[in-house]
């Protein structure tokens, strides 16, 4: 058999992993982009540099303190124990919640982008029309912002699939609870078993590949890069 039992279990819970984690990066991070894209506030700086940390820091850093922060003493731990859900660090919501931070700039920053794009005219004219705010951004923001939605979750997906430094910090190496798909390579690279690494490898290549592909192909206005 091409996959081993083992690398189907851990392919599915990377599928989901990454699958919630865009949906909920989808509710999380559009208010955030379009909060950046509209307010002159001093903190846009500060917050803007806060959602791009995790392009630049390393994943084991982040990782280690995401663990802290929910630990016992940290304060997401002593949060979610008084919320009587217990302690997130090595549960599949622990990777979630780690997914959720790392992946935020690959899902703000391109609606951002289309958001700022739009300009302020289409706005205006919904305006003096009497839209309301929230019809202003369901009506005429969302749709012309779609193209950005659409890249901003392409690549948080294919994004939270390719994790390993913060997955492996925060849930560890458990079998059918927190092991993903590149986790299950380190195991068979550790243990030298380099044909099955060879197989699930190519397995996430050629997944990044088709992602890539289809992000750089597909444009709404007909333009190709």
């Amino acid at each position: 058999m091409f996959l081993t039992e083992t690398d189907i279990e851990a392919i599915a819970l990377t599928l989901r992993l990454a699958t919630v984690t865009t949906l909920i990066l989808f509710a999380l991070g559009t208010p955030i982009a379009w909060w950046l894209a509209r307010t002159r506030s001093r903190w846009k700086g500060p917050i803007g540099a806060v959602v791009a940390l995790p392009l630049v820091l390393p994943p084991s850093v982040l990782g280690f303190y995401l663990l802290v922060a929910m630990g016992p003493n940290g304060p997401l731990g002593r949060l979610t124990e008084a919320f009587g859900i217990g302690l997130l660090p090595f549960t599949f919501w622990g990777l979630v919640a780690g997914s959720v931070f790392y992946s935020l700039p690959f899902m703000v920053q391109p609606v951002q982008n289309a958001f700022e794009s739009i300009g302020d005219r289409p706005l205006e004219a919904a305006a003096t029309l009497r839209a309301a705010p929230l019809d202003r951004f369901f009506s005429v923001a969302l749709p012309l912002s779609l193209p950005g939605f659409v890249t901003a979750g392409i690549l948080t997906f294919a994004h939270t699939v390719g994790e390993f430094g913060v997955v492996l910090m925060i849930g560890g190496n458990i079998p059918g609870v927190t092991r993903v798909a590149s986790v299950q390579i380190y195991d068979y690279v550790e243990a030298l078993e380099y044909g099955n690494a060879h197989r699930l490898a190519a397995v996430l290549l050629v997944f990044s590949f088709l992602v890539l592909l289809a992000l750089y192909t597909w444009k709404p206005s007909g333009k190709k890069q």
